[in-house]
């Protein structure tokens, strides 16, 4: 049995009572009906987080396995300056947006122009497939780490949402329930109490009332 509220049991708390139940009643499904759909949406999210983690995995080692080829077909020092001397600028910009009322990121990126230029006699085919391998392969980092944090903030809303969820389905719903039966309870005894002595009373007038006619 649920603990009772500390409040009179008076009509207007009663009154007052069953209104806040109501709200909270219709508070509870309202959250129930955020949380199912909170949880319908991580799960699609973590499907394709999964699709991504796989793709990145699977690409990764071949792109730095692109940049080992190109050290090794020419040298170390000739691949750094080469990288050194080419400039592209990337622009990455975080813009929020809002799903199930929660604020996840969308990340977006963009190549500036590339600047400077390096000797293909020096250095391998390997860097050239290195670099346009790993402009192909940002995107799908960048959007792994995207749903990585999508995840992230969506699990933590649909916890927020359930604890909510079940602290007015078993604490506080239970404790408003159990004193509206508890006022109700109380009121209904002092309305019998009332009737019976004003039962009483009318009866003593009766019998007052008769013994004066007989006198």
């Amino acid at each position: 049995m649920a603990a009772r509220l500390a409040i009179n049991p008076t009509r207007m708390e009663l009154l007052r009572l069953r209104k806040r139940l109501v709200v909270a009643r219709r508070g509870h499904k309202l959250l129930k009906d955020k949380l199912d759909g909170l949880i319908k949406e991580f799960m699609e999210i973590a499907k394709e987080y999964k699709r991504y983690r796989f793709a990145v995995d699977d690409e990764l080692p071949y792109v730095l396995k692109l940049f080992v080829l190109a050290e090794i077909t020419s040298s170390r020092k000739i691949t750094e300056n080469a990288l050194e001397s080419t400039r592209q600028d990337l622009q990455l910009t975080v813009k929020p947006r809002r799903l199930m009322s929660v604020v996840i990121p969308k990340i977006e990126a963009s190549f500036g122009a590339v600047s400077g230029m390096y000797s293909f006699v020096h250095t391998s085919p390997e860097l050239d497939q290195a670099i346009d391998s790993l402009k192909e392969f940002l995107p799908k980092l960048l959007r792994m780490a995207e749903l990585e944090e999508t995840i992230r903030r969506l699990s933590n809303e649909i916890e927020k949402t359930r604890r909510r969820v079940n602290a007015l389905e078993h604490t506080f719903i239970p404790r408003m329930q159990e004193t509206v039966k508890y006022i109700t309870s109380k009121l209904d005894e002092m309305e019998r109490s009332n009737t019976s002595r004003l039962m009483k009373i009318k009866a003593m007038r009766i019998a007052q009332e008769e013994a004066a006619v007989r006198g």
